[in-house]
């Protein structure tokens, strides 16, 4: 499948300060041992076989046993309501790695599939980061607001860049303002825990 998503992303994760996986590449352990973290996908420009994927968003429920570098991930899918047959299709193909590219590690690395389905997902820039609300029919499945880390300098955000984490080179600090999970027998507040946000610009082409 030809593909490619430009957008943004933004993770909620439980780790304590800043996740350690963008600098380790998923060699060094989270805070806990483990990682609990959920992620919104807000794509601007898209194309997957000729259909079109800009506006759609994702929702990703993850759950680490240990080091991330070491697979093991269980994942759940939550893909926007309005995305086509089409659409829904091939965003699962490339958000479980089957589509290869820049997120084919992920057949690496996903060794559980809870589930796929569609919900209503709203992602929104605030005056301090970015928010995204996720609900399907049994309600709230994902709240979080995640707000920039505070630099020396307040006109500049605390940025990672250069690096070779496999989401995006540049990685804006933040943490988890509001961020609350409930899905598949998970409750999780990763409120004042790390958080990060990056813009995204992934394809068939790059892996």
């Amino acid at each position: 499948m030809k593909w490619n998503i430009k957008g943004e992303v933004l993770l909620s994760c439980n780790c304590d300060v800043f996740c350690p996986c963008v600098i380790s590449l998923g060699r060094a352990r989270p805070s806990a041992g483990y990682c609990h973290s959920w992620w919104g996908i807000n794509i601007t420009e898209g194309m997957a076989d000729g259909e079109s994927l800009a506006g759609l968003r994702i929702g990703i429920l993850l759950d680490v046993p240990g080091k991330m570098g070491e697979g093991g991930w269980t994942v759940a899918l939550y893909i926007d309501e309005n995305a086509s047959a089409t659409a829904y299709a091939n965003l699962t193909q490339i958000f479980t790695g089957q589509a290869g590219g820049s997120l084919g590690i992920l057949s690496l690395l996903v060794a559980n599939v809870l589930g796929v389905e569609r919900a209503n997902l709203t992602f929104d820039q605030t005056a301090d980061g970015w928010h995204m609300l996720v609900t399907n029919a049994g309600g709230k499945v994902a709240d979080c607001a995640i707000a920039k880390q505070a630099g020396k300098n307040p006109d500049e955000d605390v940025v990672v860049t250069n690096s070779q984490y496999w989401v995006a080179s540049d990685i804006t600090v933040a943490i988890g303002k509001k961020s609350k999970v409930r899905a598949h027998g998970r409750i999780w507040d990763f409120s004042g825990q790390s958080a990060e946000y990056a813009a995204v610009n992934w394809s068939s082409d790059n892996g």
